[in-house]
């Protein structure tokens, strides 16, 4: 079945190929802007005037890998802070590199730890704290490194917790660990000899609560808190009284942020997203530059960061038919100077709006949901049902890469925050309490239905599609509701609840009551009977719908066995599967002819099996490490 209406095909290169600008980062002294942006395809490390940012010159030249999402600038102004792994094992490591040139110097491990950054300071801006499990892949211990000469120095062991707390004088002030129930206890060590008690944070808090900060005079630490509310409030607590101050909060949502004055490390305004994002001051003095910034753009806004006395910030428009858009707003003049936009390559092009909507479920919980579709959609098209990973993350509003490129090939696209998405509260996110495979996956029912009594969604030609949690949906989806879905797409998805919960990477152990709490008990025969029974391999018989599973080899979040036994169980029921495999890749899609293949593939799938339109593959396969498995004559093309 083919669609009646046909729009202009935009390549899916111009959605998917690394975007030419992110995660851009204003220097202290306010002069220089760092970010990321691609060299042959792999995203680097740039450094550009701010005056002049066309004239940027790149800091690093890798070639096999996208740097991480770390991105920090030292307080010396002279050396910026990145992170990057070897072959998506997710063992990062942090570099630092000189606006002056040379080569980075690691700081971290290079290969056989997982690192973090831990603190940066002002007060000491030639060092900086980081945590790395080299010495132990359970625990990960602090370390003070010199910027300078990159030598490091021990200045704390962990054998017990999940991590620790500091402050910008580098002191260790809290340390984390989780009980056997679920809940997170915070200690310190008031005689500065034995751990005690600081707070406990309840199961029912735990997701919802946690430190963000400690002031630069160490005298307070500020709080994002659902304890004794449901929406998550910014508090200050003095440290020495434990007096709570309330500093912001909302009725919808969550704080889920607080922009701190990297000078005074104290609140300047703190964000919450129901539908859309909503900035709320805290310092009056910022008030006006919220004011101007609702003033001057009509999408959402994100800060990025500051320069050091906050005179300047940069800033991200975020729309949701065109590209994001980054500015530096400078406090002294009041004015808003354009930088970039980061994929140029989407700007007059046919995008789709993106609309919220608000779906009820059958128990009567509200889910925000979001909505693509072409304007010119006036009867039930085929839709694919998008659903995030995590499954404690979110989707929110704005321009969403795979909602346009879906929309544009004729699809209706609908992204559900299901019970147990973060940002609307405790009682929502506890809604989700082992209800992996249950209520979770009805609330995805329940908004499939609401698109089909809207008359958005034609109910014979719907897809679901997800990756990690998103992908265990998607196996749910075809093994619960047989009937429900004409397809089913799987990216690094879950098939059997235990097997995953017994390979776990050693380092998410010290928080593993968190998944015996809110997914099963795997440690009692009653629970993984529970959890046996809501594992889509369980019931893989069942499935009569086609099913495409991507997997990355080298994923130590969910492995390859994850796919491999759920591929192996419909070979012996004699159920057609499609299996893609991309051994360089980890959890999820990074390398971008990996990306052109991936996409390629599932564009395919859905034309054969939603009638929607296709993009020739051309040479979207050169290049790309993608092994075919199993299935590779169920998609016409490749």
């Amino acid at each position: 079945m083919q669609l009646k209406e046909r729009t202009r095909l935009i390549p899916r290169k111009t959605f998917f190929d690394p975007i030419e600008r992110r995660l851009v980062k204003i220097s202290p002294c306010g002069q220089w802007i760092a970010f990321h942006a691609p060299i042959n395809g792999v995203h680097n490390l740039w450094l550009a005037c701010i005056e002049d940012p066309q004239t940027a010159r790149p800091l690093t030249s890798f070639t096999d890998r996208h740097l991480g999402l770390t991105l920090e600038w030292a307080f010396d102004g002279h050396h910026i802070l990145f992170s990057r792994d070897q072959s998506g094992d997710e063992n990062f490591c942090i570099m630092s590199v000189s606006i002056h040139g040379g080569d980075p110097v690691y700081l971290t491990p290079k290969v056989g730890a997982k690192a973090y950054l831990q603190e940066i300071s002002r007060k000491h801006p030639n060092e900086i704290l980081v945590a790395h499990n080299v010495r132990t892949k359970k625990h990960f211990d602090l370390y003070r490194v010199s910027l300078c000469t990159g030598a490091s120095q021990l200045i704390k062991q962990n054998d017990r917790f999940a991590g620790f707390f500091t402050d910008s004088n580098f002191n260790v002030r809290l340390a984390r660990r989780y009980t056997d129930n679920g809940e997170v206890e915070y200690l310190h060590r008031p005689d500065g000899k034995d751990w005690q008690r600081y707070t406990l944070i309840p199961f029912e808090d735990s997701l919802t609560t946690r430190p963000v900060e400690f002031s630069e005079d160490g005298q307070t630490l500020f709080w994002i808190d659902s304890r004794g509310r449901d929406k998550a409030a910014a508090l200050a607590e003095n440290t020495q009284t434990r007096a709570i101050a309330v500093l912001a909060q909302d009725s919808q949502a969550d704080i889920s942020n607080l922009l701190l004055a990297p000078h005074t490390q104290r609140p300047l305004a703190a964000k919450a997203t129901f539908a859309r994002t909503n900035w709320k001051g805290i310092d009056p003095q910022f008030e006006s530059v919220l004011s101007a910034f609702k003033e001057l753009f009509a999408g959402d806004i994100e800060i990025s960061s500051l320069s050091e006395n906050a005179d300047k910030l940069i800033i991200a428009h975020v729309q949701d038919n065109q590209p994001v858009e980054f500015y530096c707003y400078d406090r002294s003049t009041g004015k808003s100077t354009f930088l970039f936009v980061t994929q140029p390559k989407l700007q007059d092009l046919p995008l789709v709006r993106m609309s919220p909507a608000i779906v009820k479920t059958r128990d009567g919980l509200d889910l925000v949901c979001y909505l693509s579709r072409s304007v010119k959609a006036e009867e039930p098209h085929p839709m694919v049902l998008l659903v995030h990973g995590g499954p404690w993350m979110r989707d929110s509003w704005g321009i969403h890469p795979t909602h346009q490129w879906l929309s544009n090939r004729g699809y209706a696209v609908l992204s559900v925050n299901f019970r147990g998405s973060t940002g609307f509260g405790k009682s929502f996110i506890n809604a989700s309490k082992n209800e992996w495979g249950g209520k979770m996956q009805t609330d995805l029912l329940d908004a499939v239905d609401w698109a089909i009594g809207e008359g958005i969604a034609d109910p014979n030609r719907i897809a679901i599609m997800g990756g990690s949690y998103g992908g265990f949906a998607a196996l749910t989806g075809l093994t619960q509701t047989p009937k429900k879905f004409a397809c089913a797409i799987d990216l690094v998805g879950i098939s059997n609840l235990l097997s995953f919960l017994d390979t776990i990477p050693e380092y998410w152990k010290t928080w593993k009551s968190l998944y015996r709490t809110r997914l099963g008990d795997y440690t009692t025969e009653e629970g993984r009977a529970f959890l046996k029974e809501r594992s889509p391999l369980t019931h893989v018989g069942k499935i009569e719908k086609p099913l495409l599973i991507v997997q990355g080899g080298k994923d130590v979040r969910v492995k390859p066995p994850e796919s491999e036994q759920i591929v192996s169980a419909m070979q012996d029921h004699g159920i057609p599967v499609t299996y893609g495999l991309f051994p360089d890749e980890g959890h999820g899609i990074q390398k971008m002819h990996n990306r052109r293949a991936y996409h390629a593939m599932v564009e395919l799938f859905l034309a054969k099996h939603l009638g929607g339109q296709q993009e020739a593959v051309g040479t979207d396969l050169e290049g790309s490490s993608l092994q075919i498995l199993a299935g590779r004559d169920l998609i016409d093309g490749l």
